[in-house]
């Protein structure tokens, strides 16, 4: 489907023929070869950097409209694009072209006692509807590893991103054509219109096989409630760095701070910091400030406010909260062991170090 707007009346009928042409192109994709798949990753990535003005041209004004809403900080920062941002996303693009084929790929086998010999073998999903927010990589990341998997993908992106995500989204189709697949095989819906995320939960009329959200809580919470197909989903990321007694002190400090500070919006970046009761006296009092001077809130307990007069004392709250800010809530606790028992009480399952 086009980028073109459609009412909201002619809502519905635009979307179901989304996902006839998505059924349609998955078809195709499920039998594409992998050079094939990789060459459309490849001349989508070519296509991001020919098309860079017009993207960021495309990502300035959703920045714009979404710094006139008032919209916060941490939002902005995810939303943003520069030369910087938009050469990763064309670098991730081929990173998938590099990895694996997973079609294909004979997960179990055995024979049974009369001979027959039977194997499980990774196949498509199918039609892959995906819902996401402020983030406008999310249109390249997530069309470019449903290409690789042989998935069709129908992708809604947040209003405030839908300019970025529409321009992106010409450089997957270009490379789509390039490589003589169905431009179909990676959409956007075209209208910032929310009926859009309740028509893809009903699996607009059995096209969608499965939906992932990527956003906040209230986004996966309505997902997980009203989606009338399978989903894929996580809700926060509450995110852990545990600094061993054994650590390289070094290379703990600049993880320490990377983790937190290389992008506070996202939610792969570190919330909580444990370290090791055991660890010299030194280590944690180092961490700490190696955060406050980077302009890091820290909330701790007892022994980290006691290790840097800047540091809040820590609520219950506080460690089961995802700040997608410069602020991090900082503890020590008993070794690995404890660090995973405190992990497991208050962390999210998302990722650790």
């Amino acid at each position: 489907m086009t980028a073109t707007a459609a009412s909201a009346p002619d809502l519905a009928p635009s979307l179901l023929a989304m996902g006839r042409v998505a059924r349609a192109a998955q078809r195709r994709l499920a039998l594409a070869t992998t050079a094939e798949k990789n060459r459309a990753l490849t001349s989508a990535a070519d296509a991001m950097l020919r098309r860079s003005a017009s993207i960021l041209a495309a990502n300035a004004a959703d920045v714009s409209a979404a710094k006139s809403a008032g919209r916060p900080a941490a939002f902005i920062d995810r939303l943003t694009l520069n030369d910087e941002r938009l050469a990763s996303i064309a670098e991730a693009l081929r990173d998938i072209a590099q990895l694996p084929d997973p079609v294909g790929r004979v997960l179990a086998s055995w024979t049974r006692p009369n001979g027959l010999a039977i194997e499980r073998v990774a196949t498509p999903l199918g039609v892959v509807g995906i819902i996401f927010e402020s983030r406008p990589n999310v249109t390249a990341d997530a069309g470019g590893l449903c290409l690789k998997a042989g998935n069709a993908a129908i992708l809604r992106a947040g209003s405030e991103s839908l300019q970025s995500a529409l321009a992106i989204h010409g450089a997957l189709a270009a490379g789509l054509k390039s490589a003589g697949l169905p431009e179909a095989s990676i959409q956007v819906v075209p209208v910032p219109d929310r009926d859009a995320v309740g028509l893809m939960l009903s699996g607009l009329d059995g096209a969608i096989d499965v939906i992932v959200p990527r956003g906040g809580r209230s986004l996966v919470e309505r997902v997980q409630k009203e989606a009338r197909v399978p989903v894929f989903a996580h809700l926060e990321g509450i995110c852990h760095v545990y600094v061993d007694k054994a650590a390289d002190l070094d290379i703990a400090k600049r993880i320490a701070v990377n983790a937190k500070l290389r992008r506070t919006g996202v939610c792969g970046a570190a919330e909580t910091l444990l370290v090791d009761q055991s660890a010299p006296k030194h280590v944690l009092p180092a961490r700490v400030k190696a955060l406050l001077d980077a302009g890091c809130a820290v909330r701790g307990d007892a022994a980290t406010v006691a290790a840097d007069p800047r540091v809040t004392p820590a609520t219950e709250a506080d460690w089961s909260t995802e700040y997608l800010d410069a602020i991090i809530t900082a503890g020590v606790v008993d070794g690995v062991s404890g660090a995973v028992q405190h992990i497991a009480r208050y962390g999210s399952e998302h990722t650790e170090s």
